[in-house]
């Protein structure tokens, strides 16, 4: 499917609001560790809805199965856990899932491929301020991609043929969509205005609009 391609392009023009910067829900993050720490279920739910899309996304690009995917998703909630009381900087935390989830894909791909598959890890212990600004930029982008794609499959089968055409990369003339789709030229620059508002309105994307 194009979006994957061009899904930076459609975000662009999903969502013009500018998006907050590493570290901006620390406070927000800060109150979900104590209350997870203490038990709170939703609060542990809430935190795992969060950064999940990081862990999925860092997985996808080393081409994991899902089934490996769900393995290490599995494994990185397991040791999040165990480390629940050691967290002392939230803003930290996922720079630390970050590198837990990439030393568990390692693991998966020793075990799939061989021993030759090395990279050298820092200790997830040990997050240094660079990681986890990159992580949290990084998580930044896996939740537009994941607001993104929410919000893409609300659209009807119809819609997201036409705008995953529109983000084609080259760009398609609209003579040929029109030819592909079977839809007048004209209708295409109405229907693509009525679709992005509809992704703008979805509740994945306007709340990170509004944040």
């Amino acid at each position: 499917m194009a979006l994957t391609r061009g899904n930076q392009s459609m975000t662009a023009e999903a969502s013009t609001a500018e998006q907050p910067g590493p570290g901006r829900d620390d406070p927000f993050i800060r109150d979900l560790v104590s209350r997870a720490r203490n038990g709170d279920k939703q609060a542990w739910d809430a935190l795992v809805n969060r950064y999940a899309p990081l862990i999925w996304s860092i997985c996808r690009r080393y081409a994991l199965a899902d089934t490996d995917i769900e393995d290490v998703g599995q494994s990185v909630w397991l040791h999040l856990v165990d480390h629940l009381d050691r967290v002392r900087d939230p803003g930290a935390l996922p720079g630390w899932l970050a590198t837990t989830a990439r030393r568990e894909c390692f693991r998966i791909l020793r075990t799939t491929r061989g021993a030759h598959v090395t990279e050298p890890l820092p200790d997830a212990e040990i997050i240094s301020d660079g990681q986890a600004v990159r992580a949290d930029e990084e998580l930044l982008v896996a939740e537009q991609h994941a607001a993104l794609h929410e919000a893409f499959m609300s659209l009807p089968p119809g819609g997201q043929r036409l705008m995953a055409l529109l983000i084609e990369d080259p760009p398609l003339p609209y003579a040929e969509i029109s030819a592909r789709l079977g839809i007048p030229v004209g209708s295409i620059g109405p229907n693509r205005r009525r679709y992005l508002d509809k992704l703008r309105r979805h509740p994945a994307l306007a709340r990170l609009i509004a944040a």
